[in-house]
Parts: C-alpha cells; structure tokens; sequence
C-alpha cells in the first residue's frame, strides 16, 4: 500500500512521539527504582546486580542487537522506522535519565510501577500503529506474530512476564509482584494505544418476522443503516433473514426499545465490538 505524504508524515511523528513517552516512563520511573518492568529496561535491571553493567549501557547495547535481529526478519520498511527509534530511545533515555537525577519524582515502587507501566505501554503501542517497533523487546512479539497472527498485546505480555521471572530469581518475589503490575498495565495500554481513533460499539443481531418495520425504524429513528443476512433455522430448516446493525454503546437503549415496541417476541444477540471503522464511525457523527 503506499501511504501519502500526511500519512508518512503521521507514521514518523507517532515513531518519535511514543519513543519520548517510552524513555520518559523508562527514565523517571522504572530505572531510578529498579522496577521489574519488562522489556529491554526489564532485564537491564535484573541483569546489572550479576554483569554490574550501567543499565542505560545495556539497553543501547541490547537495542541494537535487536534492531539488527528485526531488521533481517520483518523488512526494509521496518527496519527504516525501527532504525529511528534505534537512534531516538537511547538519546531521549540518556537525556531524561540525566534529568531524573536532578528531579526525583517518587519513591514509591507502586507509584513507579504503575505510572512507568502506563507510559511505557502507551509510547510501545503509538509505535506498535506504525507497523515499526521501538527496537527493544517488542521486537521478539512482532516476529512470532508475523508468523502465528497472535496478538501483539499478548505476545508483549508473556514476553514481559518471562522477564520479570527473570528479574525475581535475582530480587525477589516481592520486586516480581510490583513489576507485574508495571508489566499489565503496559500491556493493556499497548492495546489502547493501537485501537485509539476506533470506536467503542455494539453488533446486534436481530431474529424477527418483522424485519422489515424494525429496519425501517432504525433507519429513521437512529440514522444507522443495517445488513440483511440470510440464515437457515437449524432445527425447522426454514429460511429467515437475520437484521445485522452496528450502534454506538450509547444507542442500545433506544434500538432495545424499538425492537421492543415492534416485536416483543423478536430474537437479539448482542456482542462488544473492540473497534470499528467506517462511515458513521470513522467521521463524527450527530446523534
């Protein structure tokens, strides 16, 4: 696909963008309290009490070895993208660590935890939307989901999680258990992250004879169109038409009345729908 120049433009800012916000949870949080966070600030944290290695040396060093790995496996295009947050997180990690060392902003390691996990999961994922990495530990997740389709979310998860074990059979299950909620948040984060700009919403399914006045009502009571799917009862072999329609959260309440009113004994099956895109999603609507 090839982008126009807004939208490489918005590709780059978001790269340089989530690689500030990582090296800023990194440097204000996670490092000055030696949180079990996973990724590359993770283990540079386990690993510095048994290689005594300046942790901001081992995350440039692990960096790019990374890269490297990435680069061979996932792409030209990757490795242009990812190559600059090979340059970005170090140097923004270097210059915020040095701030951080004038400004100690909490000592708390619950406090660290969860506030570095929000930013390092947020910085992660507005990276993760450019198809780029931050050219750390994420790139392992986006290898294996190359080749499984597993959710990158997940995939960062367990990955993370693998580190913080790591990191308790050098400080601890205690420091384990802070570093898993630094680890959570920053997953579910990365997630927000990558859904942001999509809507939150609701699919309805709808079995009635009177399809035809409830889709009519819909179209002129909620401006929402619908979709006519044809189905086959399983047990009378009869052919009926399923009412597919896709509302905002907030409209639930008034298609539950209208189906209500036209059809009492009409059949809903109602399911979450995480994110979507579309006309009268995608652009702001009036209702």
């Amino acid at each position: 696909m090839i982008l126009n120049k807004r939208e490489i433009f918005m590709e780059y800012m978001y790269v340089v963008v989530g690689n500030l916000v990582l090296a800023a949870g990194v440097g204000l949080f996670i490092l000055p309290n030696h949180i079990l966070s996973g990724g590359v600030a993770g283990i540079a944290v386990a690993l510095e009490p048994l290689l005594h290695i300046d942790p901001n040396t081992l995350i440039n060093v692990l960096t790019l070895l990374l890269f490297f790995a990435g680069s061979l496996v996932l792409g030209k295009r990757f490795a242009l993208k990812t190559f600059l947050s090979s340059v970005l997180y170090p140097t923004f990690l270097t210059i915020i660590s040095q701030f951080a060392e004038a400004v100690y902003i909490t000592e708390d390691p619950i406090l660290s935890s969860l506030y570095g996990g929000i930013m390092v999961g947020l910085g992660v994922g507005l990276v993760f939307r450019t198809g780029a990495s931050t050219g750390g530990m994420d790139i392992p997740p986006l290898i294996i989901n190359k080749y499984t389709g597993i959710a990158l979310p997940t995939l960062v998860l367990i990955t993370d999680g693998l580190t913080v074990v790591l990191g308790a059979l050098v400080y601890g299950v205690e420091a384990a258990l802070i570093g898993i909620i630094s680890v959570w948040v920053s997953s579910y984060m990365i997630n927000k992250a990558i859904t942001f700009g999509g809507h939150d919403a609701k699919n309805v399914m709808i079995i009635s004879e009177k399809y035809p006045e409830i889709m009519d009502q819909i179209t002129k009571s909620m401006n929402r169109g619908a979709t006519l799917l044809e189905a086959v009862g399983g047990y009378t072999g009869n052919r009926r038409p399923v009412l597919m329609i896709v509302i905002v959260k907030k409209q639930f309440a008034e298609l539950n009345r209208i189906v209500s009113h036209i059809d009492p004994s009409a059949f809903m099956i109602v399911t979450d729908a995480r994110e979507v895109q579309g006309e009268g999603f995608t652009y702001e609507e009036e209702i």
